[in-house]
């Protein structure tokens, strides 16, 4: 419930801002494509500058997230190492258990000592 509540609070005016930078920008841009000849009509395209604001953003935050991603493959690597370590550790503790739980003759049974013993009645 108080996470929806600070979604909200953070998103709404976010957008609001948003719809704001779109209806104040809203005049036609071109943008072209091709870096030697700017005025060639085949790759240049008209759109509003809001648009081109947007797209620009959406690009840096996933180029920008990429970027994350590659850097945190190190990081990734070691978490699948240690895990796989850890589960080696877990198996040989649990053997280990077994075996100390064991008497050392190999049967299931205690051996028979002055605590076990019952003595007759006199």
């Amino acid at each position: 419930m108080i996470r929806r509540f600070l979604w909200a609070i953070v998103t709404i005016p976010a957008f609001a801002v948003l719809v704001a930078l779109a209806i104040a920008n809203h005049q036609q841009v071109t943008v072209s494509f091709d870096p030697f000849d700017p005025s060639d009509a085949d790759l240049a395209v008209t759109v509003p500058l809001y648009l081109a604001g947007f797209a620009v953003l959406i690009a840096g935050v996933v180029l920008g997230g990429f970027a994350t991603w590659l850097t945190q493959g190190k990081h990734r690597r070691i978490r699948s190492r240690l895990a796989a370590e850890v589960v080696a550790i877990r198996t040989e503790l649990a053997h280990l258990k077994g075996q100390m739980a064991r008497p050392e003759g190999g049967s299931a049974a205690h051996p028979a000592g002055p605590a076990n013993k019952t003595l007759p009645a006199a």
